[in-house]
């Protein structure tokens, strides 16, 4: 049997595990999050997380920081699962940027810190409930996001690690 990533292991503690480090590049998904939810997502290439693609233990929506490029450094909203609300089959990373971006970013490089956890991945029972959920989930990372303690994570070292200067070395 495989045994379990380094990273599957923290997520059966607490949520001590965080900040959550990711970085991949922005691949489609299954264009759900503008069409049908209103929350456009970048969906991270599975790549990016495969040691951690059979683990169960690091599922839920988290909020942090994110970045596509060398852009500005933005709030986010993250769900890492199986959307069980759509029944989906393969574990996706799904990013939502709260900010409005005047095009799609395939192909490009996101980097994402997950500083914090807000809940469990869960079916609902209509998709007005999902996207109650989803509106709830931004408001309370705006919030956690506004502290000093999830700040501080703006200026992480692993930003300039994932700068396409970096990457190109």
């Amino acid at each position: 049997p495989r045994s379990p990533s380094p990273l599957s292991s923290l997520f059966r503690m607490s949520r001590d595990y965080l900040p959550y480090l990711l970085a991949g590049e922005v691949v489609r998904g299954f264009g759900r999050g503008s069409k049908e939810l209103g929350f456009p997502t970048a969906n991270i290439d599975p790549k990016a997380f495969a040691d951690t693609l059979e683990s169960k233990e690091d599922v839920g929506v988290y909020y942090g920081w994110s970045r596509v490029g060398d852009g500005e450094i933005y709030p986010m909203v993250m769900s890492i699962g199986w959307n069980p609300h759509f029944e989906a089959k393969e574990k996706t990373v799904e990013v939502h940027i709260l900010n409005q971006f005047s095009e799609d970013f395939y192909g490009q490089h996101i980097t994402v810190i997950a500083v914090g956890y807000i809940r469990s991945m869960v079916a609902f029972e209509s998709l007005d409930k999902l996207i109650a959920m989803i509106n709830d989930d931004i408001e309370k990372a705006k919030v956690a996001l506004a502290k000093e303690d999830a700040l501080k994570y703006k200026s992480h070292p692993f930003w300039a690690a994932n700068t396409s200067q970096a990457l190109s070395k």
